[in-house]
């Protein structure tokens, strides 16, 4: 045993069954010297084990340091600190061991590379607009006897490309079933792909994950499967990408369905209500993706056709009671036909109430009544003016009527009013 410390340089020490022994023994070696580091105060301390949770005697001049984790093009921040620099610097090397600083001297060309720190106890870079090749361990190293290190993990996330998504060129018929593959490149690690279509979730039918070219990035291929109706079309169905170098954010593509679906069509009379002798336009009215370009009329009884074009309008220029029927419009488009009828019923030609009619009554009756206003306002005022315009003596007030002539009934009118009281009497 005493052979073995001689080999370590340690010499002969009192007490080594102590179980402090090891702390001793190290106490005995030169400052700048760590036997742990070397493998010595492992051996000392099989010998003379030390209690537990007994600390290193150069832990203090270990240099500490932590991973990090930076998504590409961002920056990160490398810090090492240590406690006791025993009068020693600090450095930084990247993984392929290049020194990018010692102490406060800049050893690397790389302007991406930055001090942030420089102290006897600590040391810290940055490294801006990172890629993928500056992932790897980096170590941060303490020139003293031996020379101490730790290590930093730097883990680049790679961004995924906005997703895209393939089969819907072309559109799809009504009922079949739409397969669609959305797809992005150059996330790390391999990005999540999800779909919806609307406001409803959908459940792909497969992924699929390549290793890009790079050797470091991941290509991410999802495929969903579903059967459309019309009610489909144009519906947006999205790719959603989710990977942590988005922070919270989402990149996602989003296209419309195109859905072919069988036409519908209806017939609308112009005007509504036909008459003998007016002109009368039916329109077939027919609805579909696509919509129909080939429009039939026909005629229940009749054993031609009255028309076949692009045009959905039938005219009956002047209408005649024969003209009566059902009409047959077949709409037809590259997803089939579909059949509309209208019962047409010609009725009399005799005046109906139009609109003008009617205007020109009401402006007769507002003048009507504008006229009796202004009679009954004339019977009003000269009822008035009639009553107001003065008194008139009659024949009894002067007196003529007790004379037994006429010339009697004179003199009493002059003269015998100044006895008697007059009596008076209102004409109306």
């Amino acid at each position: 045993m005493f052979f073995l410390l001689h080999l370590l340089g340690l010499g002969i020490v009192p007490c080594p069954p102590c179980p402090s022994a090891a702390p001793l023994l190290a106490q005995q070696l030169p400052k700048n010297s760590c036997p742990w580091d070397s493998g010595g105060y492992l051996i000392l301390e099989l010998l003379f084990p030390s209690p537990a949770n007994s600390p290193s005697p150069c832990a203090e001049s270990q240099p500490t340091t932590s991973d990090e984790t930076v998504v590409a093009g961002g920056t990160v921040v490398l810090k090492c600190q240590v406690e006791d620099p025993d009068d020693s610097s600090l450095q930084w090397s990247n993984p392929a061991q290049q020194t990018l600083y010692f102490g406060e001297k800049r050893a690397l060309r790389d302007n991406r590379i930055q001090l942030e720190r420089s102290t006897p106890n600590e040391l810290t870079i940055s490294i801006s607009d990172v890629v993928l090749a500056d992932e790897g361990e980096y170590t941060c190293s303490i020139f003293t006897m031996p020379v101490r290190t730790a290590k930093a993990l730097v883990t680049v996330l790679g961004i995924p490309q906005k997703p895209q998504i393939f089969g819907h060129e072309q559109p799809i018929d009504e009922e079949k079933v739409a397969r669609l593959i959305c797809r992005s490149s150059g996330s790390k690690p391999a990005a999540q792909l999800r779909w919806r279509k609307g406001n409803r979730e959908l459940k792909d039918s497969g992924t699929d994950v390549v290793e890009d070219p790079n050797g470091k990035t991941f290509t991410v291929t999802s495929r969903v499967e579903f059967r459309v109706t019309k009610e489909d079309n144009e519906v947006e169905v999205t790719c959603t990408v989710d990977h942590e170098s988005l922070q919270n954010s989402e990149r996602s593509t989003t296209q419309k369905l195109q859905v072919h679906y069988k036409p519908t069509a209806k017939i609308e009379p112009h005007p509504q209500y036909p008459r003998e002798g007016e002109k009368l336009q039916l329109q077939c009215d027919g609805q579909g993706n696509p919509i129909p370009q080939e429009f039939l009329w026909e005629k229940e009884g009749s054993d031609a056709p009255l028309q076949l074009s692009s045009d959905s309008v039938l005219i009956f220029p002047f209408l005649n009671k024969s003209d009566s029927g059902t009409y047959v419009c077949t709409a037809t488009s590259s997803m089939g036909s579909v059949v509309a009828k209208y019962n047409l019923d010609v009725s009399d030609a005799s005046p109906v109430p139009s609109t003008s009619s009617t205007y020109h009554a009401m402006i007769g009756g507002v003048v009507a009544v504008i006229v009796f206003l202004l009679l009954s306002l004339l019977i009003v005022l000269g009822h008035y003016l009639i009553r107001h315009k003065g008194t008139y003596l009659t024949h009894e007030a002067k007196g003529s009527d007790d004379a037994p002539d006429a010339d009697t009934a004179i003199i009493n009118a002059e003269g015998g009013q100044a006895g008697s009281d007059d009596k008076k009497e209102y004409f109306i």
